[in-house]
């Protein structure tokens, strides 16, 4: 099969599935990743799809968004550096939002049984994880469950997160750049995201470095709105350096 060929047709399997990865494709059309990835970058210098990390979407899906299995997969290595490194931004005995998001999840999962704090989130998986924490007081924000991403939105979530002040919210986002600020696919969620960050002290982004440069359907800030980004070593010394000319603090774990 010729390079044209194939890219027509991994152009139609991105359109009918809505995603493609190259570990799938090169299997599938038995050649290289590295083959897989050129035939990405062509047809993204085309407009046709939009690379995402591990593979492509189909241009024009801005409000794609992967299930929470899948997200948890992926980038596992660097959303555990990226956690790790959160830990020295909690606040000592105070108050914190966990927003709902996978790297979010685990900086949950890393906080420690004795931890003196409390905590607000609207996430069921984080709520889950530190209903065991004896030293912690939790506080499950409510609303309208999405199953995608087991958050709670919608007007209940919005009417507590009006009501509440905190120390520090650790935040998510599926897109982030200095051009398009922070985006996320679901309008609601990111109404959510947009009222937690109204009612915390200092915002801090928990975010792997793929998702930088990505743009998705709903804005809910812009970076010069987050004090804080904990990303990873994938993210350039000159990408970290224009975030930080627009007042954003970068550590890169």
């Amino acid at each position: 099969m010729y390079a044209p060929e194939r890219q027509q047709e991994i152009l139609r399997l991105a359109r009918d599935g809505g995603r493609v990865d190259v570990l799938s494709l090169a299997e599938e059309f038995q050649v290289t990743a590295e083959t897989i990835r050129r035939d990405l970058k062509a047809l993204d210098r085309a407009g046709l799809v939009r690379r995402v990390h591990g593979g492509a979407i189909p241009a024009g899906r801005l409000d794609f968004e992967p299930d929470l299995a899948e997200r948890e997969g992926t980038a596992a290595d660097e959303k555990d550096r990226i956690a790790k490194a959160a830990l020295a931004e909690l606040p000592a005995e105070g108050t914190m939002i966990l927003d709902a998001g996978t790297t979010v999840a685990r900086l949950a999962a890393a906080l420690p049984l004795e931890a003196d704090l409390t905590v607000v989130t609207h996430s069921l998986p984080i709520a889950a994880r530190l209903a065991d924490h004896p030293g912690m007081q939790l506080h499950l924000i409510g609303g309208r469950v999405r199953h995608r991403t087991r958050a709670a939105v919608d007007a209940w979530a919005l009417r507590a997160y009006g009501e509440i002040r905190a120390d520090v919210l650790f935040v998510a986002a599926n897109g982030f750049s200095v051009e398009h600020g922070l985006t996320t696919p679901d309008l609601a969620e990111a109404a959510v995201k947009r009222a937690a960050m109204a009612a915390a002290r200092r915002v801090v982004l928990l975010a792997d470095s793929a998702k930088h440069g990505q743009e998705h359907f709903a804005r809910f800030g812009g970076l010069g709105d987050v004090d804080l980004l904990i990303t990873d070593s994938g993210l350039s010394p000159d990408d970290a350096a224009a975030i930080e000319r627009g007042g954003t603090e970068v550590v890169r774990a």
